[in-house]
């Protein structure tokens, strides 16, 4: 499996984020790969995570979903594809402590690539959706906490994320009212709300 790092919008590798491509074996009748395996994914973390939950989505062209995360004391890491379509995934450092809090770093998630983002606990995450519509897949280490559950709003002005709104001829995403309506990332810190 090739494994990349990953650069804020600052140019700095953020730590803890990977993208991985697995590798895919073509013939005439398909393909085939691993998306994911315990044994090699844990010697390239080189730590023993266990997942607990599959999630799956499916989202229209211009729907927005995020920033999400959990609060520390029910943290979800999360393994991302997206198995149809393509979007644009973007993540958050959330970690207080962090040389890059509040930097955002983002990927474009499709399934001609086939790439896969690893995203450790104390990032926000969200993705914009680039094709018709996506259908996105993640494991998590942590169950869905509903008391845990917090968003970032999208076009926090301190985080001033890209999103290539342009290129889908929008000048606002589809949003749910959650997070159309999400705290800034200085209102969480406030309120003692990240990592």
């Amino acid at each position: 499996m090739q494994v990349n790092f990953i650069k804020d919008n600052k140019d700095k590798i953020l730590s803890g984020p990977l993208e991985l491509y697995p590798e895919i074996l073509k013939d005439n009748r398909g393909f085939f790969y691993e998306s994911w395996n315990k044994k090699v994914f844990n010697n390239i973390l080189n730590e023993n995570i266990d997942f607990v939950q599959d999630n799956h989505s499916k989202s229209s062209k211009g729907v927005l979903r995020g920033l999400h995360y959990q609060l520390p004391f029910m943290p979800q890491s999360k393994l991302v594809r997206c198995t149809f379509g393509s979007i644009f995934d973007v993540f958050v450092d959330i970690r207080e402590d962090s040389e890059t809090f509040g930097n955002w770093g983002c990927l474009e998630i499709n399934d001609e690539k086939r790439n896969l983002l690893w995203l450790p606990d104390g990032f926000a995450h969200g993705f914009l959706t680039l094709s018709n519509f996506a259908e996105i897949q993640y494991k998590t280490t942590n169950f869905w906490s509903k008391e845990g559950e917090k968003s970032i709003r999208w076009n926090d002005p301190s985080i001033k994320i890209d999103w290539p709104l342009s290129k889908l001829d929008l000048n606002r995403p589809i949003l749910s009212s959650k997070d159309e309506y999400a705290e800034t990332l200085d209102e969480r810190k406030k309120n003692g709300e990240i990592f």
